[in-house]
């Protein structure tokens, strides 16, 4: 059963994301160069300069466009009195696309009918979309692209292969890569190729093991060498994991200020951050209310769904944040909209989210029309997270809706 959004809605949605991930790109060009932000004490300088994702390396590096975030995903729920939220903000390597695509081809083979009357808007052209896009943040005319995956253990390899063969790229390993003179090659079946722009799928930890982690097999020895010379172009930029730290996301709003002067399209979800200590208290008293989170946690791990926890839990994330308060944050429990969802015991509702998928070059950006709709499919349950046996919806952008 798909879900179906009025185009306005999704206008809405769609503007509040872009306005989002602009802010979040200029925010990660001044915290790697003037720092503006950090001397006007809109974020605590120590909050940013010894956060595990910044990357000195890049201090002082300057991208083509300010764009370091090319590819970002923007969790979006609605609550029951209609109201849109920004849950997160997914910077590194935002994942979940091929589903989207591989759902919507579903929905055409099983209602052809309705895709026919309806005017439902297409969404097929996204890995043409990202192509376009990798290929505008380039360094050089015509640039050779791949894409880089830790291999075919990883969770979201499907994906990696997927996006490879629709856009026409190759899909590499580190093993197919290697660095000889500050430049990326790939090996191929007649010679070396010369490699302009990766898209990678690796985090920055394992990217290149004289950088970063030293025993790390899943990177190229080199690579961030050759990419602080400008000879290639890895999307997205490493240290952009800063700007989606659940810690950093309650001061969003404050960059669409500070960088665009403009009032935020899409809210905030109100987030206690436990390193403040009115916070913390604040929190430890109510933690059967709230849902508490890592600050780098992602995939639905590492969460406390308050009211729907046993004391055993509660208590042993209360002394999970005493020990350290720096690494939680936590917010109310929000009642997320439901849709219509096919189960193993009929048509039953069940709580979602949207994540539309925003594509950014120095030229533009560019956002399909439908994004990654994601279920939860126990009852009552409000963690929709694939990891965590959550489902998926086509997503539907529709005219008129409502009339």
């Amino acid at each position: 059963i798909p879900r179906v959004i009025d185009r306005k809605q999704w206008n809405m949605v769609a503007l509040g994301s872009a306005q989002r991930v602009r802010a979040l790109n200029l925010f990660l060009h001044d915290i790697y160069h003037q720092q503006d932000i950090l001397k006007a004490n809109i974020i605590p300088e120590l909050q940013i300069l010894t956060h595990e994702a910044y990357q000195p390396h890049m201090y002082q590096h300057s991208l083509k466009g300010r764009i370091y975030s090319q590819i970002s995903g923007i969790d979006v729920i609605r609550d029951s009195k209609g109201e849109f939220y920004v849950l997160e903000d997914n910077l590194r390597t935002p994942s979940g696309v091929s589903y989207m695509l591989e759902c919507r081809k579903i929905s055409q083979k099983l209602m052809p009918k309705i895709f026919e009357q309806s005017k439902i808007a297409g969404i097929e052209q996204y890995p043409q979309l990202l192509k376009e896009i990798l290929i505008e943040n380039a360094h050089v005319d015509k640039p050779f692209v791949v894409v880089l995956t830790p291999g075919r253990f990883n969770s979201a390899y499907y994906e990696h292969a997927f996006l490879a063969r629709e856009m026409n790229v190759p899909l590499v390993t580190s093993r197919d890569l290697f660095v000889d003179d500050s430049k990326v090659y790939v090996k191929t079946i007649r010679g070396r190729q010369r490699v302009d722009v990766i898209y990678r799928r690796v985090d920055d930890a394992y990217l290149d093991p004289l950088c970063f982690k030293p025993e790390s097999t899943l990177g190229v020895p080199g690579l961030m060498s050759a990419y602080l010379q400008n000879n290639v172009l890895i999307a997205n930029a490493p240290g952009t994991g800063v700007a989606d730290d659940k810690s950093i996301y309650p001061y969003v709003d404050k960059m669409i200020h500070f960088y665009l002067g403009e009032q935020p399209i899409l809210k905030n979800v109100p987030t206690y951050q436990c390193r403040n200590q009115q916070d913390l208290s604040y929190v430890l008293a109510h933690l059967d209310q709230l849902v508490v989170k890592e600050a780098q946690g992602s995939g639905g791990y590492g969460m406390l769904i308050g009211p729907q926890a046993s004391k055993q839990q509660i208590e042993f994330f209360r002394e999970k944040i005493l020990a350290a308060p720096h690494l939680y944050i936590a917010q109310p429990t929000l009642d997320l909209s439901v849709s219509p969802t096919l189960t193993n015991f009929g048509i039953a509702e069940r709580h979602i989210d949207l994540r539309p998928f925003v594509l950014s070059s120095p030229y533009r950006t560019e956002i399909v029309q439908g994004g990654l709709t994601r279920v939860a499919m126990q009852p009552g349950s409000l963690v929709v997270n694939s990891s965590q046996g959550g489902g998926i919806k086509d997503t539907w952008v529709v005219d008129n809706l409502h009339s």
